[in-house]
Parts: C-alpha cells; structure tokens; sequence
C-alpha cells in the first residue's frame, strides 16, 4: 500500500485466513468459563447461492470428503437455502466434537475456495447454547478474517442482545480475531446451525 493509497483512505482488503478457524476449541473453553455457553455440535458455511455443475461436483467432493467419518450420524453435510436467498451447508456433530465440527468447516471452506467458489463464500458459524436455552453462534467472516458474536433474543421477532454480543467479545478478545468494526456484526437471523 502506498502513501497515495493512504492519503485517499484506500485500504487493502484482509485476506482470508481459513486456519483462524482452528482457535474455535480453545475459545469455547473460555466461553464456557466465562459465560456458561457450550457447543451445540451445529455449525455452518454460508455462501451466495450458486448453480450449476461447477458446484454441484464440489459438493459432491466435499460429501465425499466428509462421508469418511464413519462416526457421523446422518449426512455429513446438508445443503440449505434462507428465506434471504443464500446458501448454506449445514455440519451436524455431537456437542462434545467441536474440534470435529471445526475440521468440516474448514474442509467446506477450502472445498469452495479451491474450486473457484471464494468470491461467494461470506461467513461460517458454530452454533452455542447456555443452560437457560439462550443461543449464541460465533461467526468468522471469511472476506475479513474475522470473528463476532450473534446472540438473537429468544421469543418472536428479530432482536439481538448486544450486550451479550459485547460480553463476549471481551471475554474471547485473547482467543479469537474479532471484528473491529461493530457495522459488520450482520444479524444471520434463521441462520441453520444456530
């Protein structure tokens, strides 16, 4: 980046870095030190909806790669569509498999990136839950390498608890690369794997 760059406020974009991905077991740790919320088993790669042959054969290559684990129960992962238009490949593990849940992400992740599909890929999510049935899901935004909290309010509607969202950046600030800009806290309401 040069000084021209700087003087007109051009920044260069973070790159992805899929491998902060791998800092979700320690910082569930914490999470459930901190805040009493552990994993759910759910997680999942949103990305812009694709068509075509392209994507169906890197689903497939991704199925295939995840069809290994003998130890799952069901499809290793499910493809799902929002009502907002985007996709979703869903990952299902026992709550006690975060570590698992987290190689599948990654596996999903690398799969798109790989074969073209980068450029669609938006955020992946691991869903967390406390005693009371609040639900959380730790989100990393794949085009800026970072993570944040998405803590929906129970009950109807689409509200959020931001002061939860705020407490728990803070109680993970030493495990996880969190966003710093609060705008790019997205809601992903009805998000599969919350």
């Amino acid at each position: 980046m040069g000084l021209l760059d700087i003087l007109l406020g051009r920044t260069k974009p973070v790159a992805p870095d899929l491998d902060r991905l791998f800092a979700l077991p320690g910082a569930a740790v914490t999470l459930e030190a901190a805040a009493g919320f552990r994993p759910t088993g759910h997680g999942a790669v949103c990305f812009a909806t694709v068509e075509g042959a392209a994507f169906e054969q890197t689903h497939r290559e991704v199925q295939a790669l995840l069809d290994a684990d003998t130890d799952r129960d069901g499809p290793p992962v499910e493809l799902l569509r929002d009502g907002y238009g985007y996709s979703w490949l869903v990952s299902r593990r026992s709550p006690d498999e975060l570590h698992l849940l987290v190689n599948d992400l990654h596996a999903v992740n690398s799969a798109m990136e790989v074969n073209g599909f980068g450029p669609q890929l938006l955020c992946s999510l691991a869903g967390f839950e406390d005693d009371s049935g609040r639900r959380l899901a730790l989100v990393y935004l794949y085009k800026r390498g970072s993570f944040f909290p998405f803590a929906p309010l129970p009950g109807a509607g689409q509200r959020r608890d931001n002061a939860l969202e705020l407490r728990i950046r803070a109680a993970l600030v030493n495990d996880l690369r969190f966003e710093q800009d609060l705008s790019r806290w997205f809601p992903v309401w009805g998000a599969p794997g919350l």
